[in-house]
C-alpha cells in the first residue's frame, strides 16, 4: 500500500507543473528577450524565497524543499528559455531539465527510509524518470524527425522504462530471504524476459 502511495506521489510530482512555471510560460509568450529576462529574474526571486522558507526545516525535510525549490526555478528558467528560443531542441531541453529535477526531488524523498525500502523507493523514482525522458525524447523525435524516427523513439522509451521496472521489481525481492526471494527472483525474470 505504501508503495503504491509513494509512486502515486512521485509520479504526480513528475506530471505538476509548478504555479511559477505557468506564470512563466504566460508571461513569455511573445518569447522576446525582454520576457526570457523577465522570467528568468523571478525564477531566481522565486527561488530565493523558496529557499528561505527551506531555513526552518530539518533533515530530510529540508533536503526535500532545497530540491523541489532548485527544480521549480530550474523548470522556470528552461521553459522561458525554450518559449524565446521557439525550437522543438529547446523544448526538449526543458521537458529534460524537469524530468532530471523531478527525479532529484523524488530521489530526497526517499532519504527518510532505510535498507530495501530506500532502495526500492529510489529504483521506483527512476521508473518515472525514464518514463519522462521517454515522453521527452518521443516528443523531440514527433518535432524534428520522421515517423521512423518516432518509432525508433518509443521503442527506446519503452525499453528504458521496463529495464528500470524490472530493476525495481528485481529490487524488492531482496527484502525477501530463502525460497520466497528465489520465486520472486524467477518471477521477475519470467515476467520481463530476462
Amino acid at each position: 500500500m505504501m508503495t503504491k502511495w509513494l509512486f502515486a506521489a512521485i509520479f504526480s510530482l513528475m506530471v505538476t507543473v509548478p504555479t511559477s512555471l505557468v506564470l512563466a510560460i504566460s508571461a513569455s509568450a511573445a518569447g522576446s528577450k525582454a520576457d526570457y529576462d523577465a522570467a528568468v529574474k523571478q525564477a531566481d526571486a522565486d527561488y530565493k524565497a523558496a529557499s528561505a522558507r527551506c531555513g526552518d526545516m530539518t533533515a530530510n525535510a529540508k533536503d526535500v524543499c532545497q530540491a523541489e525549490a532548485k527544480r521549480d526555478r530550474d523548470v522556470a528558467k528552461a521553459t522561458a528559455e525554450a518559449s524565446r528560443d521557439g525550437t522543438a531542441k529547446a523544448q526538449a531541453k526543458a521537458h529534460k531539465v524537469k524530468a532530471d529535477r523531478d527525479y532529484d526531488v523524488a530521489k530526497q524523498m526517499c532519504g527518510d527510509k532505510m535498507g530495501n525500502d530506500k532502495d526500492v523507493c529510489v529504483k521506483e523514482a527512476k521508473v518515472a524518470h525514464e518514463k519522462a525522458l521517454g515522453a521527452s525524447k518521443v516528443e523531440k523525435a514527433a518535432a524534428t524527425g520522421t515517423s521512423t524516427d518516432v518509432a525508433e523513439a518509443r521503442r527506446e522509451a519503452k525499453k528504458d522504462t521496463m529495464d528500470a521496472k524490472y530493476k525495481a521489481d528485481k529490487e524488492k525481492c531482496d527484502a525477501l530471504s530463502g525460497d520466497a526471494k528465489d520465486k520472486c527472483t524467477a518471477d521477475v525474470k519470467a515476467r520481463y524476459g530476462k
